[in-house]
């Protein structure tokens, strides 16, 4: 029974600190709609989705009036088009991205994830056809998000599909560019790739999902921030177990509105990611929360420790309130969505590097970055390397998902609006990598993954 005192708790966080389910994600498998006749497989995912998700918006909208809780966002992430789409054999798969985009506004979702593709070991000819139909997709739709896992432990680092999604990044940056190069932004290159993600841009059903399922995204910055303010000066031990009690309260909220809306829609319950995932709006970052752990600004020495804590308690909670955490669950650090980043950033705190150095930690990686527009895709293939190395190398989950902002110099901002913010365009080295990423192969994966 709850009382009083926690039914108050609630609604203050709701009301003064930004506390909400962030996303419902139905996951749908499309892997009885594949036909070597692209129109017949199209009209099958098209009837699947808007059949299976009629009635998502509406459930979440109900659930929300019901309880008081924001539901912001409700979404859709489908089997990776390049298994559904393979058999078809055509030379593009824009048609299907063009059929997710129509299912996505028929139902009223904002985003629709799943024009992916596993190439961490190899490439197939379908593999190859999407990522090149990438860029067009993108350009040509606007709810339709696309991602590409490139390496895992324990297959190491695909290089060749490194470098072919630098140039890919490069082209959908070009297409895209009278919006700044919003396409990048729906783009995710990925190591260990969760197949239960339900945030955006890098969700898709794994192919070890049921035929449909609902995943939950949490969130609450500005709750933990407000939590780890209250404590003030306390030690670590008593700073950790305050926001271990906070995530087990915000996690708590959503697996019980996942499980309502799964209830309600007639599909099994999958997860709930209980990632702090900031918006630009005020009291809502995550830079904020390591500011109010005693850091004069997010960047400085000191950043990746705190940040290290957090994630660690987060999930801690998380975990003891849910027997079923998934996806990514820790705390994102998306440079233009998060206030806090953009100012430390502006400031000079906060660089490439140091970002680098905290997704050693953290629940994804380099995470919407905007960098000059001459940056080279061999300069974003070695970033994107680096990164995924980490992944590897720590058996974790990391991403990048970075914007070439097409004719725009370090210092100037890219704007996207809503959710996405605004980016500050951030150095890249001035030396070369390219002689690096040229050589072509498969990085070997690394010893930790002889485990058997």
């Amino acid at each position: 029974m709850l009382t009083l005192a926690e039914i108050m708790e609630t609604i203050k966080m709701v009301q003064e600190e930004n506390l909400d389910i962030r996303t419902i994600t139905m996951g749908i498998s499309l892997r009885n709609c594949a036909d070597p006749d692209p129109r017949t497989a199209c009209r099958k995912i098209y009837n699947k989705i808007t059949r299976l998700a009629s009635r998502l918006v509406a459930v979440g909208e109900e659930i929300s009036r019901e309880y008081g809780i924001p539901i912001v966002h409700k979404r859709i992430s489908v089997t990776p088009i390049s298994l559904i789409a393979e058999c078809s054999h055509q030379e593009d798969y824009v048609e299907y991205a063009l059929t997710l985009d129509a299912a996505a506004a028929a139902v009223g979702v904002n985003f629709i994830g799943g024009f992916s593709a596993l190439v961490h070991k190899g490439f197939t000819g379908g593999d190859r056809v999407l990522i090149n139909s990438i860029p067009a997709a993108l350009a040509g739709t606007e709810r339709v998000c696309a991602s590409v896992n490139v390496a895992t432990t324990g297959a190491g680092i695909n290089m060749d599909a490194v470098y072919l999604m630098g140039r890919v990044i490069k082209e959908t940056a070009a297409r895209t560019a009278e919006q700044g190069g919003l396409g990048c932004a729906k783009l995710v290159v990925f190591s260990n790739v969760p197949e239960d993600n339900p945030f955006m841009a890098g969700a898709f059903h794994g192919i070890g999902e049921p035929e449909c399922t609902i995943n939950v995204g949490v969130s609450g910055p500005g709750v933990v921030k407000n939590a780890v303010a209250r404590v003030g000066n306390a030690d670590f031990g008593t700073l950790a177990e305050t926001v271990k009690k906070t995530a087990f309260k915000i996690t708590r909220m959503g697996e019980l509105v996942g499980r309502l809306a799964a209830e309600r829609l007639g599909v099994p319950f999958g997860i709930v990611d209980l990632s702090l995932a900031p918006t630009p709006a005020v009291g809502d970052s995550v830079a904020e929360i390591l500011e109010a752990m005693g850091l004069e600004r997010c960047g400085t020495h000191g950043t990746t420790a705190a940040l290290a804590l957090l994630n660690d308690a987060v999930k801690k909670g998380g975990a003891m309130a849910s027997s079923y955490v998934g996806g990514l669950s820790g705390a994102f650090i998306p440079v233009s969505e998060d206030a806090g980043m953009i100012r430390a950033v502006e400031e000079g705190a906060l660089s490439l590097d140091k970002l680098e150095a905290m997704t050693c930690v953290c629940s994804v990686g380099l995470d919407m970055i905007a960098v000059p527009g001459d940056t080279s895709a061999e300069t974003i293939a070695a970033i994107i390397a680096d990164e995924v190395a980490i992944g590897v190398i720590n058996n974790k989950t990391t991403a990048v998902r970075i914007i070439p902002a097409p004719g725009k110099k370090v210092g100037d901002k890219v704007t996207f609006g809503g959710l996405l913010g605004e980016a500050p365009v951030m150095a890249v080295h001035p030396y070369s990598a390219d002689n690096f990423v040229r050589r072509g192969g498969r990085i070997p994966a690394p010893i930790q993954s002889l485990t058997n």
